[in-house]
């Protein structure tokens, strides 16, 4: 295959699909590659404060209630985060608004010209561009997700001067190890000697520890150095330096509030009481128990792993409704069938898509891990899935779209009219 020699000038689009082709894995893990071609474009340092934030779940919401509060505190921020829903342009904000296309493009050159001989995944090739958007923008802090893991993830060429982990369970277990404790050691990467660790597993296993010690970082975990509680509608925080009441809650989960809040007392800005509330009150993050619409009511969430599933379960269980039809699609590599689980409990019919691409899951392979006394259907697409459910729903009835990001864009894009 001939691939076109590509100038700043193409179109975002041509560049993504260029991107997709020239190496020759999706995941290739390990730093020294996108180092070299950082330090050949002088990305090593980025301006500002950097704060890392990885962890199984959670990550996402993390970075925005950090950047929702850091800008009603006054400050300018930008945001790396992964994957995107609708638009690549998602992935890099600068005080919450998609960078545009000419950056990206501009970025993509400038990596392409550098880089030279030296191959870049897509992900390492989308996270030099973050950086080189960054560089041009200087914001006050800029906020990393980590894409996978965290030691070899190509966001940790960065030396972050503080890092939060915000849960660790089993997840990506091809790349990461199939026990929590070698994940906890994974994550804990992102670390940094003498500097602010934060992390918001409640249960994090003792490999974490022994490995903040290798480190020799600060560790601030939930429950020992910072901790949490809810009263009514209000919650409290307590940690090393702050002692707040009356926050409100936000529409994402208040253990990574929580953990938001330990990270910001470690960060060396002015931040008051009223713009951690404003920014909690602010905060939205599609595709996060997100409600498209009412009669019948329709939630969005790309939990597609068991730790998340367990939190989509509470979610559920809290809802009001005569049935709940859920429409599901994974991916093969996930562990579907404890994700599932957790969720099968609060499920009265099942809508099952196949995805499309060499990671999808057909639609039998999730009917073979239901009960087998569950009421399902499978479909060739989510499209279709999510039709027969919106089909077959009453006013009263609740249809909740999971399993993995693809599901819930194919749903958020609108390909269902109706």
């Amino acid at each position: 295959m001939t691939l076109p020699v590509m100038t700043q000038s193409q179109s975002l689009s041509d560049w993504l699909s260029y991107l997709e082709q020239i190496h020759p894995q999706q995941i290739e893990l390990g730093l020294q590659r996108v180092r070299t071609v950082a330090e050949r474009m002088d990305l090593t340092r980025l301006p500002g404060i950097v704060i890392t934030v990885g962890g199984t779940n959670g990550k996402g919401s993390t970075c925005a209630m950090l950047a929702s509060i850091l800008q009603a505190a006054g400050y300018s921020t930008g945001v790396y985060a992964s994957p995107h829903l609708l638009r690549y342009n998602e992935r890099v904000k600068i005080n919450g608004c998609e960078i545009s296309d000419e950056d990206l493009c501009s970025a993509f050159g400038e990596i392409e010209q550098k880089r030279a001989e030296i191959s870049l995944t897509f992900f390492e090739f989308g996270t030099l561009a973050a950086f080189a958007v960054f560089k041009k923008y200087q914001p006050d802090v800029i906020i990393l997700e980590v894409g996978l893991g965290g030691r070899l993830d190509a966001t940790n060429i960065i030396d972050a001067d503080i890092s939060v982990i915000t849960s660790i369970d089993l997840d990506h277990c091809d790349w990461l190890g199939d026990t929590k404790e070698a994940i906890a050691v994974e994550k804990a990467g992102i670390y940094r000697s003498g500097k602010p660790a934060i992390c918001g597993e409640p249960n994090p296993p003792q490999t974490l520890y022994t490995a903040v010690e290798q480190i020799n970082a600060r560790l601030y975990a939930v429950g020992e150095q910072f901790d949490y509680q809810v009263t009514g509608d209000k919650w409290a925080f307590q940690g090393q330096h702050w002692q707040l009441k009356d926050l409100p809650v936000p529409v994402l989960p208040l253990q990574n509030a929580a953990t938001v809040l330990a990270t910001l007392e470690h960060v060396p800005l002015s931040i008051s009481q009223d713009a951690i509330c404003n920014g909690l009150s602010q905060v939205q993050l599609t595709g996060r128990f997100q409600t498209l619409q009412h009669n019948p009511t329709v939630i969005i969430d790309v939990a597609h792993n068991p730790h998340a599933a367990r939190y989509l379960a509470e979610q559920l269980n809290k809802q009001k409704a005569d049935r709940i039809l859920a429409v599901v699609g994974m991916l093969k590599d996930k562990d579907i069938e404890h994700t599932l689980q957790h969720v099968v409990p609060y499920v009265d019919i099942w809508y099952l898509a196949d995805l499309s691409g060499a990671r999808a899951a057909m639609a039998k392979d999730l009917a073979a891990v239901l009960p087998s006394k569950s009421i399902y259907t499978c479909h060739v697409n989510v499209t279709d899935a999510y039709k027969a459910a919106l089909t077959e729903a009453t006013a009263h009835d609740l249809i909740i779209v999971f399993g993995s990001f693809f599901t819930v864009a194919d749903v958020l894009a609108g390909t269902v009219q109706h």
